[in-house]
């Protein structure tokens, strides 16, 4: 009698595309802690504020992680609150969802759709606030 070889199975891409995602997130965080971007040009610049000279939600994300790596929180706080919070805010879902996954052998989703429109409707009162006079202090 013959011997069947073993069944041969299709492997996921997720392994590949979590690689891939780290070593980028890896590369992307070396480069903001070794280059300021308050000092080196070569960062992208925010289109939205170079059109309107208004602030979007994203500006100073940059900066603000860069304070951050360097463990200076009152400037990453200044230069773009909502980032602070939100990174606080995916460190703290992401250990939930790694305790739910380890008691329940399941953890759904990282991020519901149905925090979707909360987390917009947060950048857009940021955005707002951030470009009145009255809240200079959350303008970078």
């Amino acid at each position: 009698m013959k011997a069947v070889p073993p069944k041969i199975r299709a492997s996921s891409p997720a392994w590949a595309i979590g690689l891939i995602l780290g070593a980028l997130t890896l590369v992307g965080g070396a480069t903001v802690f070794f280059f300021n971007p308050a000092t080196h040009g070569f960062y992208p610049r925010c289109a939205f504020h170079q059109l309107t000279g208004l602030n979007c939600p994203g500006c100073g994300m940059t900066r603000a992680l860069y304070a951050l790596v360097h463990g200076n929180f009152s400037t990453a706080l200044h230069d773009n609150a909502l980032l602070v919070f939100a990174l606080a805010g995916l460190m703290m879902r992401a250990v939930w969802v790694v305790l739910r996954k380890g008691r329940a052998g399941r953890a759904g989703e990282f991020f519901p759709a149905i925090l979707l429109w909360p987390a917009l409707v947060i950048a857009l009162v940021f955005t707002i606030l951030r470009n009145l006079p009255a809240f200079a202090v959350l303008s970078p």
